[in-house]
Protein backbone atom coordinates (compact mmCIF):
# COMPACT_ATOMS: atom_id res chain seq x y z
CA UNK A 1 0.00 0.00 0.00
CA UNK A 2 1.48 3.24 -0.79
CA UNK A 3 1.21 6.65 1.42
CA UNK A 4 3.65 8.90 -0.57
CA UNK A 5 6.20 10.91 1.66
CA UNK A 6 5.60 14.39 0.39
CA UNK A 7 2.23 13.76 1.88
CA UNK A 8 0.92 14.64 5.26
CA UNK A 9 -2.11 12.32 7.01
CA UNK A 10 -4.81 12.05 9.78
CA UNK A 11 -5.62 9.86 11.93
CA UNK A 12 -9.24 9.26 10.06
CA UNK A 13 -7.21 8.71 6.83
CA UNK A 14 -7.03 11.78 5.02
CA UNK A 15 -4.14 12.97 3.63
CA UNK A 16 -3.18 16.81 2.75
CA UNK A 17 -0.68 17.95 -0.16
CA UNK A 18 0.60 21.65 0.71
CA UNK A 19 1.10 24.38 -2.25
CA UNK A 20 1.81 27.33 -0.24
CA UNK A 21 -0.83 28.45 2.04
CA UNK A 22 -3.70 26.09 -0.01
CA UNK A 23 -3.91 22.46 0.93
CA UNK A 24 -5.42 19.89 -1.49
CA UNK A 25 -7.22 17.07 0.64
CA UNK A 26 -8.70 13.33 0.06
CA UNK A 27 -8.66 10.32 1.80
CA UNK A 28 -5.67 7.52 2.02
CA UNK A 29 -5.24 4.16 -0.17
CA UNK A 30 -5.70 2.82 2.78
CA UNK A 31 -9.17 4.20 3.51
CA UNK A 32 -10.41 3.45 0.14
CA UNK A 33 -9.64 0.22 0.35
CA UNK A 34 -11.46 -0.17 3.57
CA UNK A 35 -14.46 1.05 2.13
CA UNK A 36 -14.69 -0.84 -1.12
CA UNK A 37 -16.54 0.53 -4.01
CA UNK A 38 -17.26 4.04 -3.35
CA UNK A 39 -20.29 5.43 -5.31
CA UNK A 40 -20.81 8.96 -3.59
CA UNK A 41 -19.30 11.74 -2.52
CA UNK A 42 -20.88 14.50 -0.57
CA UNK A 43 -18.60 17.99 -0.72
CA UNK A 44 -19.11 21.17 0.90
CA UNK A 45 -19.54 24.38 -1.09
CA UNK A 46 -17.04 26.65 -2.22
CA UNK A 47 -16.46 29.31 0.09
CA UNK A 48 -17.51 27.59 3.24
CA UNK A 49 -15.67 27.22 6.56
CA UNK A 50 -13.91 24.15 7.60
CA UNK A 51 -12.21 23.63 10.98
CA UNK A 52 -9.84 20.98 11.70
CA UNK A 53 -11.25 17.63 12.97
CA UNK A 54 -14.39 18.62 12.33
CA UNK A 55 -17.03 16.88 9.51
CA UNK A 56 -16.32 18.57 5.79
CA UNK A 57 -18.39 15.43 3.99
CA UNK A 58 -19.37 12.40 3.78
CA UNK A 59 -18.52 9.15 1.47
CA UNK A 60 -20.79 6.32 0.47
CA UNK A 61 -19.51 3.15 -0.66
CA UNK A 62 -21.31 -0.28 -1.26
CA UNK A 63 -20.43 -1.20 2.56
CA UNK A 64 -21.09 1.76 4.26
CA UNK A 65 -21.36 5.93 4.71
CA UNK A 66 -18.33 7.54 6.66
CA UNK A 67 -17.96 10.79 7.65
CA UNK A 68 -15.06 12.95 6.46
CA UNK A 69 -12.91 14.96 8.46
CA UNK A 70 -11.35 18.04 7.11
CA UNK A 71 -7.61 17.80 8.51
CA UNK A 72 -6.98 21.35 8.97
CA UNK A 73 -9.36 24.68 9.25
CA UNK A 74 -9.79 27.62 6.26
CA UNK A 75 -11.73 28.45 3.67
CA UNK A 76 -12.86 26.25 1.09
CA UNK A 77 -11.88 27.58 -2.43
CA UNK A 78 -12.15 24.74 -4.88
CA UNK A 79 -14.00 21.15 -4.82
CA UNK A 80 -13.12 18.18 -7.08
CA UNK A 81 -16.59 18.26 -8.80
CA UNK A 82 -15.33 15.32 -11.16
CA UNK A 83 -16.31 13.25 -8.42
CA UNK A 84 -20.06 13.88 -8.57
CA UNK A 85 -20.18 12.42 -12.14
CA UNK A 86 -16.89 9.42 -11.36
CA UNK A 87 -16.61 9.00 -7.30
CA UNK A 88 -14.88 5.50 -8.38
CA UNK A 89 -12.07 8.04 -9.21
CA UNK A 90 -11.47 7.93 -5.35
CA UNK A 91 -10.97 4.47 -5.30
CA UNK A 92 -8.44 4.56 -8.76
CA UNK A 93 -6.35 7.40 -7.67
CA UNK A 94 -7.13 8.54 -4.03
CA UNK A 95 -3.82 10.78 -4.60
CA UNK A 96 -4.24 11.95 -7.80
CA UNK A 97 -7.27 12.27 -9.07
CA UNK A 98 -10.01 11.14 -6.40
CA UNK A 99 -8.33 14.59 -4.79
CA UNK A 100 -11.26 16.45 -2.73
CA UNK A 101 -11.22 19.74 -1.85
CA UNK A 102 -8.93 22.32 -1.79
CA UNK A 103 -8.82 24.78 1.60
CA UNK A 104 -7.22 28.34 2.16
CA UNK A 105 -5.63 27.76 5.51
CA UNK A 106 -6.40 29.91 8.18
CA UNK A 107 -3.79 28.34 10.47
CA UNK A 108 -0.74 26.92 8.89
CA UNK A 109 0.60 25.76 11.49
CA UNK A 110 -2.20 23.08 11.65
CA UNK A 111 -0.44 21.20 8.78
CA UNK A 112 2.74 20.87 10.80
CA UNK A 113 0.49 18.67 13.54
CA UNK A 114 -0.52 16.23 11.21
CA UNK A 115 1.24 12.36 10.84
CA UNK A 116 4.11 11.84 8.47
CA UNK A 117 3.72 9.02 5.92
CA UNK A 118 5.77 6.64 8.07
CA UNK A 119 3.83 7.57 11.38
CA UNK A 120 0.47 6.70 9.21
CA UNK A 121 2.50 3.54 7.68
CA UNK A 122 2.28 2.41 11.32
CA UNK A 123 -0.72 3.33 12.55
CA UNK A 124 -2.36 1.55 9.58
CA UNK A 125 0.03 -2.06 9.80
Amino acid sequence: MEFPSELKYTKEHEWVRTNGNIVEVGITEFAQSELGDIVFVELPEIDSEVTANEKFGEVESVKTVSDLFSPVSGKVVEVNENLEAEPEKVNEDPYGAGWMIKIELSNPDEVAGLMSSDDYAAQVS
